[in-house]
């Protein structure tokens, strides 16, 4: 069986640094080898701000989820950060159909009827998310760095784990 695991592109690309995700995913579908190296049964998709479209396509059933978006910090611009998730990391936030909370979306999953995989999150720590499009340079330089992080992280941690259940989430 193959496992099944979702590399979600998040964040608002009209807000500067805030489309480093979007920006993450859309480059790793776009290398010349584009999925090939990737393990099967990784999908890549770009959710920009559509919660409720993550929130339904998590329902449909993931063996581990990888976000990657921009993660306000106290860090250098560019820092990039991978962060394992769980339950009780999660709180509670307002749920948006037509926005993009992730700790929101991810706290719903279970009055909705999912359960949250083993998720992951690949975040970089933004200069600016102020009004306007593009990405500052310490983040532009961080997209491929994020890119091979997510890569290993797959084959590192989501891959090696899925024949011995009880390494599942480390």
């Amino acid at each position: 069986m193959t496992t099944r695991v979702l590399v979600a592109g998040i964040g608002n690309i009209f807000f500067g640094d805030d489309g480093f995700g979007p920006e993450v995913v859309r480059q790793m579908m776009s290398r010349p080898e584009g999925t090939a190296g990737l393990p099967d049964g990784v999908r890549l998709v770009d959710y920009g701000i559509r919660g409720m479209h993550l929130a339904y396509d998590l329902l449909d059933g993931v063996d581990a989820l990888v976000i990657v978006d921009a993660l306000p910090g106290d860090g250098e611009p560019g820092t990039i950060t991978v962060l394992h998730v769980g339950p009780e990391d999660l709180g509670e936030g307002e749920f948006d159909a037509h926005g993009m909370n992730p700790v929101a979306v991810l706290g719903s999953l279970e009055a909705l009827g999912g359960t949250l995989p083993p998720t992951y999150v690949v975040g970089c720590t933004p200069a600016d998310l102020e009004e306007g499009m593009g990405l500052s340079a310490p983040v532009a330089a961080a997209v491929p760095v994020a890119a091979d992080t997510v890569r290993s992280l797959l084959v590192e941690r989501v891959f090696a784990n899925q024949s011995d259940p009880s390494k599942q989430g480390g």
